[in-house]
């Protein structure tokens, strides 16, 4: 059986990714994350959901995604795997934020996530105050 809790330190990994990347189309107060633990999904690390338009309109409700680690593979990674994990996750997420996705095969692959993963790694160093 799942079980699913709070992930406030992955909501906060997100939020540093987020605005040192400029993800500006991501509404981070939509953007909720969730740990979970049980999952029988072999190769899956994390995963995203949206809440699409028709469920959307029904209950008058804005878009919002849910990134989903999964506890059991996501917590074993060093952090550098963490990151790319969660770059991977936020490169679904399209520039109107409404609920649908990006696909692998046209946006979300391997390479695109190293080039996001390369440009975190420089703007940490840029952003780190000087220690001379």
């Amino acid at each position: 059986m799942i079980e699913y809790f709070d992930a406030p330190d992955v909501k906060k990994r997100l939020e540093e990714i987020v605005q040192l990347l400029l993800f500006d189309h991501v509404c981070i107060d939509s953007l909720y994350c969730i740990r979970s633990r049980g999952s029988r999904a072999m190769r899956t690390i994390a995963r995203i959901h949206g809440l699409n338009r028709i469920w959307q309109k029904a209950m008058g409700i804005e878009p919002m995604y849910i990134i989903e680690v999964i506890s059991e593979r996501f917590d074993r990674l060093d952090e550098t795997e963490q990151d790319k994990t969660l770059i991977h996750e936020l490169l679904h997420i399209p520039k109107g934020f409404k609920g649908g996705f990006r696909s692998h095969k046209r946006y979300v692959n391997k390479g695109t996530v190293e080039t996001w993963y390369i440009r975190l790694q420089n703007r940490r160093r840029e952003s780190r105050p000087d220690k001379s």
